[in-house]
């Protein structure tokens, strides 16, 4: 047992990191901006919800820009994924690390 909370108070602070690092990978691949405004479609900030984009998706004609925002709509969730998941890891990774 004490081999495993050896090796857990070893690698787990960095995973916190690591989610945090993937979460912002995903948030620079989320394009929806430069999409929204390749098509002429003005928007208030650099972060359009996903609503205006399931509504985008349900209401544009184009096939690609479809897709494209389907990506957009995947990387913008995955990013809240790993950003919920570094928060949880978080408290985890600095109690393994005192329980050394």
């Amino acid at each position: 047992m004490n081999d495993i909370l050896e090796y857990l108070s070893a690698v787990w602070p960095l995973t916190p990191l690591l989610f945090f690092i993937l979460a912002v990978s995903f948030r620079l691949l989320d394009n929806s901006t430069s999409l929204f405004l390749q098509k002429d479609i003005l928007v208030c900030s650099s972060n359009v919800s996903k609503k205006l984009i399931k509504q985008e998706i349900d209401h544009h004609y184009d096939p690609t820009f479809k897709r494209k925002l389907k990506f957009a709509l995947i990387f913008k969730r995955l990013h809240q994924v790993f950003l919920l998941m570094a928060a949880s890891a978080l408290p985890v990774s600095i109690f393994l690390y005192f329980l050394q």
